[in-house]
């Protein structure tokens, strides 16, 4: 049997603790939580629009490093600090996801509120489930 594979490309930001972005476990692809920071570690901006694009793109790209894309995501779980930006975030998603998921199938999605993220400017992580072929 072989032992799951922890990898971290240099595309995607830097895990800011002891803990990897990407497990790959034969066909299954786990995404840790992506938040809105860039490769270079900088906030993609202040509000809960900017940082859930740079969160999915995050994800994108942890994925492509695997061979892996978006429409590959069997479920996605949401985390949001304030359960007033609730609406802002699907606002996002139905602005994304028809790019992001051209076929409209969208992948199942848990949302949870939360006190706050790893850092306090953080406003949305989003975690992901893959499997490829």
């Amino acid at each position: 049997m072989t032992h799951p594979a922890y990898i971290n490309p240099p595309a995607a930001p830097a895990p800011i603790g002891m803990y990897s972005n990407l497990c790959r476990a034969g066909d299954l692809l786990f995404v840790a939580g992506q938040v809105g920071l860039r490769a270079d570690g900088e906030l993609a901006g202040e509000g809960l629009e900017e940082q859930a694009a740079q969160a999915f793109e995050n994800i994108a790209t942890l994925l492509e490093s695997q061979e892996a894309s978006l429409r590959d995501v069997t479920k996605f779980t949401t985390f949001l600090v304030s359960v007033e930006e609730i609406a802002t975030f699907f606002e996002v998603r139905a602005r994304l996801f028809p790019d992001l998921f051209p076929g409209g199938e969208y992948p199942p999605n848990t949302l949870l509120v939360v006190d706050r993220l790893v850092r306090p400017e953080l406003r949305v992580e989003v975690e992901a489930i893959a499997r490829l072929g």
